[in-house]
């Protein structure tokens, strides 16, 4: 029963954030907010949403480990699993931006996260916290992120073939508004709802087989909470869109660490075991080579993609082992 439960969350999460994009984005249209904002911020929030959701009910509830546990292996997941794939189907061009400025944050936030939660090491302290402070600094970076893609879009506007696509935009996919309102409210029901479900039945799940609540939040929360990123990935990549597939992840892996773990450690410090570390540091080494591929020949090509997702395997059975 517990399995079928961890599934309708899943699928509540997932057609809950795709419920709240399609809702909340026409709203947005319609009060002519730039088409460029709305995919930079809102559609990064809906696919990202299964993550907020289990994050933040599990550190309501006090399950730290899967709360960290959720963000680590999603980040990671992305990283090999999404990229990895969406690389093998097509290679991911990377515009001059992503190398120069979104990609650097993605690799700022892994760090920032690893030296924060590292309190032993770099603060002499009894026990590995993410504190309310901390939580309050990683939500700060993510507001200096959101002024930089505000800037950026704003200047995107400015051109007349932006504006041009822009009104076509408008015109062609707002919805009403009442239907748009009525979408938006049922997908913030479905990723509560589907939060709730996915933390109480994958907590089960773990007492059951014998699994801490981090190598749960690791593995089968963190693909479910994933799901959103590969898909969106995979179709981008099946059409040649590097800049969604690639951008998409990027986004999602800075907004999980400093919006998900900001919001979560805000709401109630993060306690975070000695194992997770080495997590972190994978999730920071990950983002490195991901990087040093990206600007190499300016793209991912199949190889890497392939190097990517074996790592991944590798990866996995290492943490189950460890377990």
């Amino acid at each position: 029963m517990d399995y079928i439960i961890l599934l309708a969350g899943f699928l509540l999460l997932i057609k809950g954030a795709d419920f709240f994009v399609e809702g909340s984005s026409s709203i947005a249209r319609r009060l002519r907010i730039p088409t460029l904002i709305i995919g930079l911020t809102l559609v990064a929030f809906g696919t990202s949403a299964p993550e907020s959701a289990v994050s933040i009910t599990s550190a309501l509830k006090g399950q730290n480990d899967m709360a960290i546990g959720n963000v680590v292996g999603s980040n990671i997941f992305n990283l090999l699993v999404v990229v990895g794939i969406a690389a093998f189907i097509s290679p991911l061009k990377v515009k001059k931006s992503i190398i120069s400025k979104e990609f650097p944050f993605a690799l700022l936030s892994s760090f920032v996260l690893l030296i924060l939660a590292y309190d032993t090491r770099f603060q002499g302290s009894a026990d590995n916290l993410l504190t309310q402070a901390d939580g309050m600094i990683l939500l700060v970076l993510f507001g200096i992120f959101m002024y930089y893609l505000i800037e950026l879009a704003m200047a995107a506007r400015s051109s007349s073939k932006a504006a041009a696509v822009e009104k076509d935009q408008l015109e062609d996919k707002a919805i009403s508004t009442v239907k748009s309102i009525g979408f938006a409210a049922g997908g913030i029901a479905g990723i509560i709802v589907g939060g709730n479900l996915v933390v109480d039945a994958a907590s089960e799940v773990a007492l059951s087989w014998g699994m801490s609540e981090s190598l749960v939040g690791l593995t089968i929360v963190a693909v479910g909470t994933s799901l959103p990123e590969l898909v969106t990935s995979i179709v981008a990549a099946t059409k040649g869109e590097s800049d969604i597939a690639l951008g998409n992840v990027i986004g999602s892996n800075i907004f999980n660490i400093f919006f998900v773990l900001g919001i979560s450690s805000l709401i109630s410090p993060v306690a975070i075991s000695h194992a997770v570390f080495f997590d972190m540091l994978f999730l920071l080494i990950v983002s490195i080579v991901a990087y040093l591929f990206a600007i190499s020949k300016k793209n991912i090509n199949k190889l890497e993609g392939i190097i990517l997702a074996a790592s991944y395997i590798v990866y996995l059975t290492f943490i189950i082992v460890r377990n």
